[in-house]
């Protein structure tokens, strides 16, 4: 293969990529989804029958969930059977032509079926393949069973998230899966760009992706901290230690809003906005530990002014002062908010759910990249719409082939 990224005239920098995915759930499927976004052919592996497990995570009608629909954007959804002999030919042909591989098994499955990272690159040498697992391809724990929420545990996050005199808290989204994903796409733009301005010493096709080692970069100094000042960081809910002021507060009318005046100069032009010119001649608390040390009387400060207004009020005032404010959003906020539309982050897709088309809001793509934009051609794909297409024009595969193979999935 020879392929060269195009970032000229093609409107998506990734048209003429082919990404193979192998993967369930969220992180592989996760990273797939960036590259469709961006122009590369994605093609999803489903298991015969029962496809990606996101097909009914948080389904309350219909055959297939929002998730999966919003994941599995712009892919094409392909039957098969890794473990069968046909099905692993049927990779094996596919292979010769792809650019990205993406899996997260835990490490050893592809090897068990055949398909491990020297069955594949001796097929196609400049094949990129991404692994991501619960705690990596090597060390001691690598054969650990491991999904996003052992990931965020192991990383350090749960324990530092949520309120003190409760059990450790989450994210409500999939944290630990999502950063091992774009971590993965970075990876494998790092070694195609390298082959792409000739690199010569690329000595291994293979991005291996731990989810506890991508949620563990985003603690900042966690560790550090530890070591250089002793400090343990513990639960403090809405707020961080140190980080003053700055947190979730009440307005009049009963809604919440997120103010971040933990800077110096913000922190002054926050004090002259809420009425308290007294705290912003007191030098002393032009420093970030001198505010950590005054906490409660900062932040009352802050909630005596929110209290008093509706939070359109607080936001305008806020706004006017050169604050970092933002409401605190549900969905049905996000969806309607001119922003977000302005920026094509709300975009509306035709979705069958109960036999009948509905018009669907979905998220658009991230990031933007002007003359270059991203695309959502179609949101997730039924289970197998693409599979004869696939079978037939990459794998090879002639019409006895593909019935056998169905057939095969008909008595299983």
């Amino acid at each position: 293969m020879d392929k060269q990224l195009n970032l000229g005239e093609n409107n998506l920098p990734l048209a003429g990529i082919r990404v193979l995915e192998l993967g369930n759930f969220i992180a592989a499927p996760f990273a797939a989804r960036v590259f469709g976004d961006f122009g590369a052919e994605v093609i999803k592996i489903e298991r015969p029958g029962e496809g990606d497990e996101l097909r009914d995570w948080r389904k309350t009608r219909g055959a297939t969930s929002m998730l999966f629909r919003t994941i599995g954007r712009n892919k094409k959804s392909v039957e098969l059977d890794l473990r069968s002999e046909l099905g692993a030919q049927a990779i094996k042909n596919i292979i010769k032509t792809t650019d990205v591989m993406i899996e997260n098994f835990r490490p050893g499955t592809l090897e068990k079926w055949g398909l491990g990272p020297e069955v594949l690159t001796e097929i196609n040498p400049d094949l990129v393949i991404v692994r991501i697992s619960g705690y990596g391809q090597t060390g001691p724990y690598k054969d650990r069973a491991g999904f996003g929420s052992s990931a965020e545990s192991f990383a350090g996050l749960r324990y530092v998230t949520g309120e003190p005199d409760r059990p450790a808290g989450r994210a409500a989204a999939s944290m630990g899966d999502t950063v091992a994903g774009l971590y993965g796409v970075i990876g494998a733009l790092m070694l195609m760009f390298n082959k792409a301005k000739g690199g010569q010493n690329q000595s291994s096709n293979v991005v291996d992706v731990a989810l506890y080692e991508g949620v563990f970069s985003l603690l900042e100094s966690l560790v550090p901290d530890y070591d250089a000042y002793g400090l343990v960081r513990k639960r403090t809910g809405g707020r961080l230690p140190g980080v003053v002021p700055t947190g979730s507060y009440n307005c009049g009318d009963g809604l919440e809003v997120v103010i971040g005046g933990n800077s110096n100069s913000v922190f002054v032009r926050l004090m002259k906005a809420i009425g308290r010119e007294d705290l912003t001649a007191d030098e002393s608390l032009l420093t970030t530990e001198a505010r950590g040390a005054r906490e409660e009387e900062l932040n009352g400060a802050i909630e005596a002014f929110t209290g008093s207004m509706t939070l359109e009020q607080v936001l305008t005032a806020l706004e006017s002062a050169g604050v970092p404010a933002a409401p605190v959003y549900d969905a049905p906020s996000i969806a309607k908010d001119e922003h977000y539309i302005a920026r094509g982050m709300i975009e509306t897709h035709e979705v069958v759910i109960e036999d009948e088309p509905e018009l669907i809001r979905f998220p658009g793509v991230v990031p933007k990249i002007p003359g270059h934009q991203g695309q959502v051609n179609w949101v997730g794909p039924d289970l197998g719409a693409h599979t004869e297409e696939v079978l037939t024009e990459l794998a090879g595969f002639n019409t006895q082939q593909i019935a056998a193979m169905k057939e095969t999935v008909t008595k299983s």
